[in-house]
């Protein structure tokens, strides 16, 4: 098969596993195009199979704010024209099943057929999806695509409740792990990340609001009071400041470190004792599978797509939103007890690699890919 696909090429779940997807699919010979306004950060190195293809936007002074979403449109069109392909995949809804929808039925009026596919990530539908000036097109844009896909089931029944999208088959297909970049071996010794004795405690995220910054740093206050610890923070972003803040007011800063954005994670997790995610919401936790295929057990909270992900008692534990107490007291008590800590971090391991291994994931897409091909019928979602 011949693969357009679409992500924002930033940092972010939805862009990591949409470049993973694409990788993937080429290993096992399809031919995948990648289309987006910068290239992907995980698409390093040459790889046959996988091309990439720049959206440029020009900028007139009549243009306030320059048209991303047309120029996107006209890309996939002339992408998929050129170079033949089946079908056109998009992750994340805005902008990129807008501009989906517009290109595939440029084609279709031209006399060529093409599906969009589009997987739903999280904030698409949560916050992005809820803003007025955008909830009727993400509406319109999800219903008319030949296939959604949500990443659990949590985002699945969120998408349905909050836009009533009665004619929306929206099948899951969670996100997945390369085992053998996640694994904790392979990075053995590689970084000093904390000082002899001390628990290295990690989170990764962009730090907005819904990851609770301030509910993190508090837990980790928390846990340094009863062992000696050291959390590292991955990522940056507008709660960055208000966290360096708190820390020092805590008197915690000089176990507390900021190490900015990094392209790779995988050897920073394998230094990892537990990794700690109180987020708001969360449509699935990529950074927690991440972290479980690395061995690393995750405290973090339900009521969200962590449910899918982490086993309770088993590979973690979850606290209801905002419950920094038995947050911490979870994480103490794994840091404590080295073996139960290794009962853990056996299981999380165990479990990436049984549910969420990339070669059990990957062909469930090439399955819905082949579904909707074979669907000459289609021109929008059906109810299921």
């Amino acid at each position: 098969m011949k693969i357009g696909i679409t992500c924002y090429p930033t940092y972010g779940g939805s862009g990591a596993v949409a470049t993973e997807l694409g990788l993937g699919l080429a290993r096992r010979g399809h031919e995948v195009h990648f289309i987006s306004y910068a290239q992907p950060f995980r698409l390093t190195t040459f790889i046959d199979g996988v091309y990439f293809h720049e959206v440029e936007v020009n900028r007139y002074p009549l243009f306030e704010y320059p048209p991303y979403s047309l120029a996107l449109a006209v890309t996939m069109h002339e992408v998929t024209w050129r170079e033949e392909l089946d079908l056109l995949h998009v992750h994340y809804a805005i902008p990129h099943a807008t501009a989906g929808w517009i290109a595939r039925d440029m084609l279709r009026a031209a006399g060529r057929d093409v599906k969009l596919v589009t997987t739903l990530h999280g904030t698409d539908i949560t916050l992005v999806g809820q803003d007025p000036s955008y909830r009727s097109i993400t509406r319109f844009s999800i219903e008319k695509s030949d296939r959604l896909t949500a990443v659990s089931g949590w985002l699945r029944d969120r998408t349905h409740r909050d836009f009533e999208c009665d004619r929306c088959a929206i099948e899951v297909i969670p996100n997945f792990v390369d085992p053998d970049i996640y694994d904790r071996e392979r990075y053995r010794g590689r970084h000093r990340l904390a000082r002899p004795g001390e628990k290295v405690v990690m989170h990764i995220s962009n730090f907005r609001a819904v990851k609770r910054i301030p509910d993190l740093i508090e837990m980790f206050a928390r846990i340094q009071r009863e062992l000696p610890a050291r959390l590292v923070l991955v990522g940056d972003g507008p709660e960055r400041q208000r966290a360096e803040d708190l820390a020092a007011h805590l008197g915690i800063s000089g176990r507390v470190v900021f190490l900015g954005k990094l392209d790779s994670v995988a050897d920073l997790l394998a230094h990892a004792d537990l990794f700690l995610l109180p987020s708001e919401q969360e449509a699935f936790g990529l950074v927690a599978l991440e972290a479980q295929a690395s061995g690393v057990p995750v405290v973090g909270t339900s009521g969200t797509g962590l449910d899918e992900v982490i086993e309770e008692g088993v590979t973690g534990h979850l606290h209801p939103v905002g419950d920094v107490a038995a947050m911490a007291r979870s994480a103490i008590s794994l840091l404590a007890d080295g073996t139960l800590w290794a009962e853990y971090s056996r299981a999380a391991r165990r479990r990436a690699l049984e549910h969420f291994a990339m070669e059990r994931i990957i062909p469930s897409y090439e399955a819905l890919y082949r579904d909707v091909l074979e669907d000459a019928g289609s021109s929008g979602v059906s109810a299921a």
